[in-house]
């Protein structure tokens, strides 16, 4: 996301541009994906098919997480806190492109439904914002707490000789605590009771219809 001087249309277009990136892109990793190859394990097609659901799950919430970022940088008020978000969003970048690596040796695609889901999280982080920005870093910190539970409850459906997907989903694990506990620090304040269990349903069908589509 770039300066305060763009025009509505210029951030619509550069939204739709984000957007676009995240969802059917290849982003360039600032590190290495996580594991070797050979660690996969051999894998039969039942196995193969369901590791690859487990994985397009979590690139589809890779660009829920890029949307919900870049729409709370649009309504961010602190410039501070605009570059927290947006900062979180590049680093969080690596993750799409380790899931996509990981897809991609299994054989097979990414969500369908990629653009629904970033569309509906930029919604989601813009109204997040208008709140405030410790609302707004308050909303930063419960995704990443319960993101950090749904790859924990990944790691315990892998396959224990897919180390390759456990090598990934731990390193994003890490990199999610981390990131909710910056957004606890900054001042990020605990949501009402209904918020974060709103979060949890749109959650739960985005994941659900995400491991097919």
């Amino acid at each position: 996301m770039t300066g305060l001087c763009l025009s509505p249309l210029d951030r619509l277009l550069e939204l739709a541009d984000l957007g676009l990136r995240a969802s059917f892109g290849r982003p360039p990793a600032s590190r290495p994906t996580p594991g070797l190859p050979a660690a996969a394990g051999p894998l039969d097609e039942g196995r193969r098919r369901h590791v690859a659901g487990l994985m397009r799950v979590n690139h589809a919430g890779e660009v829920a997480a890029q949307g919900l970022y870049h729409g709370q940088a649009l309504t961010a008020r602190s410039e501070s806190i605009r570059a927290t978000l947006c900062r979180a969003a590049e680093e969080e970048g690596d993750h799409l492109a380790w899931c996509r690596d990981r897809l991609d040796e299994l054989g097979s695609r990414t969500s369908l439904l990629n653009p629904v889901w970033y569309a509906g999280s930029v919604a989601f982080g813009a109204m997040a914002g208008l709140f405030g920005d410790r609302i707004s870093l308050g909303f930063m910190a419960e995704t990443e707490r319960q993101v950090e539970g749904h790859l924990e409850g990944h790691l315990a459906r892998l396959p224990d000789d897919d180390q390759r997907s456990r090598a990934i989903i731990e390193q994003m694990k890490a990199d999610e605590i981390r990131h909710g506990q910056s957004a606890h620090d900054a001042g990020g304040e605990t949501l009402p009771a209904p918020v974060p269990q709103l979060m949890r349903l749109t959650a739960r069908i985005m994941t659900g219809t995400a491991y097919w589509i």
